[in-house]
């Protein structure tokens, strides 16, 4: 078989695995992506609760990321080529779109920076966040800073799975959750409550507007199809891999819709 046709074959097989692998995480991601939740968020005060707990949702994000960068990637010196180029491509191309996106109005930010301007301009409290980003400048770990900050329980135990898939030092596993449990997951019907609360409070929910906007248009456009290819350069023909792939996404998935289910709690009891 010549180069050609078995990287072919590899590609073929592999896009069949991850059909097996969206076809069995098909209900856990409905459960989140049809959360009761989202239609619950009918006020400015509501949002604000949802801001305040999906901002480390935002940051755990930008963790998988440069994570997987970091492990398919070379970023230290004496710089040397790692792994499959492609792969090192997409990662790549990921990357610069989260951590440096380019905004309507010409500034450059990375979309955690965004949201955290968003929770700003609406009024919501983003203290935690601000106490978490402190402790973690000290040099304070993760745990420690998250406990130190007074991160709500769910949130907090959403941050701590992911640390603990990425502490595995299995990319194809990270590359899992962050494929599965963490691209594409923001329902468009979300992005038409916020918007029809933007305009009942001028000038409040506009760069959270933005956040959610550029956020879907790079996920099903862009970053989505990327991380799909990703996953599936990483899992290759290893039935093993795609199937502990297919439990790290089923697992993040659950974890996800825990965190909705505190976000609920909290919001049904305004």
């Amino acid at each position: 078989m010549s180069k050609t046709s078995d990287r072919n074959y590899l590609t073929s097989k592999a896009q069949v695995e991850l059909r097996t692998l969206l076809d069995a995480v098909v209900p856990y991601r409905d459960a989140v992506e049809q959360h009761p939740l989202y239609v619950e968020l009918t006020s400015l005060e509501r949002i604000h609760v949802f801001m305040e707990y999906h901002v480390f949702a935002v940051w755990d994000f930008m963790c998988l990321l440069k994570a997987l960068q970091q492990r398919l990637t070379c970023p230290t010196m004496p710089w040397l080529p790692v792994g499959e180029p492609e792969t090192r491509r997409l990662i790549n191309e990921i990357v610069l779109g989260e951590e440096s996106d380019e905004l309507p109005d010409g500034r450059v930010l990375s979309h955690f920076e965004l949201y955290l301007e968003a929770m700003t301009e609406s009024g919501a409290d983003f203290s935690g966040a601000a106490a978490f980003e402190h402790s973690l400048k000290q040099g304070r770990p993760v745990r420690v800073a998250l406990r130190q900050a007074g991160v709500p329980a769910a949130a907090r135990e959403f941050v701590l799975q992911t640390l603990d898939v990425v502490e595995q030092d299995q990319p194809h596993l990270t590359a899992a959750v962050f494929t599965i449990g963490r691209e594409q997951m923001i329902p468009r019907m979300f992005v038409k409550i916020v918007r029809t609360l933007a305009d009942a409070h001028p000038g409040r929910l506009d760069t959270f507007k933005l956040y959610l906007e550029r956020h879907i248009e790079l996920d099903r456009n862009e970053h989505g199809p990327l991380a799909a290819r990703m996953l599936q350069n990483l899992c290759g023909r290893d039935r093993s891999m795609w199937e502990e792939a297919t439990r790290a996404a089923i697992s993040a998935l659950e974890t996800r819709r825990l965190l909705w289910d505190a976000v609920l709690e909290e919001v049904a009891a305004l």
